[in-house]
């Protein structure tokens, strides 16, 4: 099966391309951009060394699903879409920090509060919490955005502010919006039977200094959702959750000795993992989305979006 994993289009008006580890953004005039989501697979901020069948698309349509969803509390970046992979929206200026927000002590958080901490990024957790336990009210936890290779760290609300990372009536507004759209992301997750657990989203500046939503949104790479039916029984039971997420992956390295570290060796991943990981694509984008998966073709996958990309533009 043809998948993507690097792109090197040369569009009518392009300034520059920066390619991220799932991503690859091309500028066009310093007026749009032209997001196009590849079927790389990244995890512990390393790009593992095989694509996921169908994760690109997988991504992009389920982030356009939610921009179009959240569009009338939060303002978002996004124009059209031209492809299955592709998202064209008005250039921005990224903020440099990941608005991370949890509802739900899992993941990084719990990782950390096994090892004893009790604050995340300046936010105290209360003791006594089982893993995957409900916080009383959802925490937000920014991590920097990190240069490819690099990792995202931890940063707290006033080291962003003091290093001025980002001003504090533009930080109030990114706090509001993350609310806001985590409000509507648990009530979207409740309709399709599942919890949204943890998720981030990234913001930018439009060239009219408007505060948009950009990136992804509430996609199985950048969002951790259990699923709600038996959800009590197996937390009383202490039993693992049932996850919608990357984080089987997550999961599936670490049991095989790799989380990122330096010396660590990224254990190879055979075709029958590689179809099952996009099996499980699969299946999350149907029940984030509550519609069937139709697949693209991938037959000439690259002449499909580049072909896609400059009628669009010409248009």
């Amino acid at each position: 099966m043809n998948t993507i994993n690097e792109t090197n289009f040369k569009f009518p008006e392009q300034k520059s391309v920066y390619k991220g580890k799932v991503r690859e953004v091309y500028n066009i005039n310093e007026e749009l951009l032209v997001m196009i989501a590849t079927d790389r697979l990244s995890a512990f901020d390393v790009i593992l060394p095989r694509q996921i069948p169908f994760k690109g698309q997988i991504l992009n349509q389920i982030a356009t699903k939610m921009m179009n969803d959240t569009a009338d509390i939060v303002p978002n970046w996004l124009l059209a879409n031209p492809d299955e992979n592709v998202a064209v929206g008005h250039l921005c200026e990224p903020f440099k920090v990941e608005m991370v927000i949890r509802g739900y002590m899992s993941g990084h958080a719990a990782r950390e509060y096994k090892t004893g901490k009790r604050v995340l990024c300046g936010v105290e957790m209360a003791e006594g919490l089982q893993e995957n336990d409900k916080f009383p009210n959802p925490i937000i936890t920014p991590s920097t955005k990190a240069d490819n290779g690099d990792h995202d760290e931890d940063i707290t609300r006033e080291e962003i502010l003091s290093k001025g990372v980002v001003s504090e009536a533009d930080y109030l507004v990114l706090e509001d919006y993350t609310r806001k759209l985590f409000q509507r992301g648990t009530e979207i997750a409740a309709s399709r039977g599942l919890i949204l657990v943890d998720t981030k989203y990234e913001f930018g500046k439009t060239k009219e200094g408007k505060i948009v939503l950009i990136d992804e949104i509430h996609t199985p790479d950048s969002s951790r959702y259990f699923y709600e039916e038996g959800y009590q029984e197996r937390q009383n039971k202490g039993e693992s959750q049932k996850q919608l997420s990357k984080e089987f992956v997550r999961q599936w390295l670490i049991e095989n000795g790799f989380q990122g570290l330096e010396n660590q060796q990224i254990p190879e991943m055979s075709d029958e993992k590689i179809i099952e990981i996009s099996n499980r694509y699969i299946e999350l984008y149907e029940q984030i989305t509550g519609e069937a998966f139709v697949k693209a073709s991938t037959e000439n996958v690259m002449n499909r979006i580049e072909e896609n990309v400059n009628s669009f533009l010409s248009n």
